[in-house]
């Protein structure tokens, strides 16, 4: 079966266009689902059946993986089977009837505004390492856009005079108002962007030192730095886009034009948002009301 695992991966790289972060994860998760098979003495896909998928399941469930980790393993295994099956490898779906199991949405961390006011505010503007860094978190914190959003967007994508930005996703663009103070913070980056490109063409808007497009993992160093510097432990990327969006709720945004803003398919995973603006609520009730 390690063939069909690496004709799948293949086509994930080359067809599929996957990152390469998506490769590794099918790779990790079916890699131990084929070791568990041969162990099983399944080894042919084809002698593949519900029974021993279910076992396999079982077994991660015993290791302790939490449901969402079980849930991840589930869909690499159905992927890998639908492979099978539209490339002739495989005559049914033997996970057709598995289910993921049932995983509880918990509210994310949502620190007060205050608090976000704190980490905007570190960046050095008296360096031009520290004026982009701002226009970076003040982008962040003003459009909920993700890392990889953040990262990709170009001087193109940007209305500073209309106030609006332009998120292309893969399979869908939006645009998002920004502010005032994000509008303040990139007119300032644009006009030392200049002295970080280097004289090249590169259109992506944030630039590292020697400019080229600023990565993942250059951006996650910029914000570790100023959340350590702010006194902040728990502060993710993620964090600076779910900020956006409780604290647009919190102060009366509807949350379908929050939906649009985030991106989000399904309003129930803009609806998480509300646990956050009901406890804020509750709290100021019993702080406030005379008989709370």
């Amino acid at each position: 079966m390690e063939q069909e695992l690496n004709d799948f991966v293949r086509f994930l790289k080359e067809i599929k266009k996957a990152s390469n972060n998506t490769v590794q994860a099918y790779q990790n998760d079916l890699r131990k689902l084929l070791f568990f098979l041969e162990k099983q003495n399944i080894t042919t896909v084809n002698k593949i059946s519900e029974t021993s998928l279910n076992s396999y399941i079982l077994s991660l469930e015993k290791e302790g993986l939490s449901p969402a980790s079980v849930t991840r393993n589930i869909a690499s295994m159905k992927a890998f089977l639908l492979y099978l099956i539209k490339h002739g490898e495989l005559q049914g779906d033997p996970s057709e009837r598995i289910k993921p199991p049932k995983v509880d949405k918990k509210a994310p961390y949502i620190p007060p505004i205050a608090l976000v006011d704190q980490l905007l505010t570190q960046p050095d503007l008296t360096t031009r390492k520290g004026i982009r860094d701002k226009a970076m978190l003040e982008l962040l914190y003003a459009t909920g856009l993700k890392v990889s959003e953040l990262i990709a967007i170009k001087t193109s994508d940007i209305n500073l005079s209309s106030g609006y930005i332009t998120c292309r996703g893969v399979n869908k663009e939006r645009n998002i108002p920004i502010g005032r103070t994000a509008v303040k913070a990139l007119q300032s980056y644009l006009e030392k962007r200049t002295d970080l490109s280097i004289q090249t063409e590169n259109d992506f808007l944030f630039l590292n030192s020697i400019g080229k497009q600023i990565s993942r993992q250059g951006f996650w160093k910029i914000l570790k730095f100023y959340a350590k510097a702010a006194g902040l432990a728990d502060i993710t990327p993620n964090t600076l886009r779910h900020s956006f969006a409780a604290h647009l709720i919190e102060n009366g945004a509807d949350i379908e034009s929050v939906q649009e803003f985030m991106g989000h398919s399904d309003i129930t995973t803009t609806g998480l948002y509300l646990k956050s603006r009901n406890q804020s609520s509750r709290e100021v009730y019993m702080k406030s009301h005379p008989r709370a």
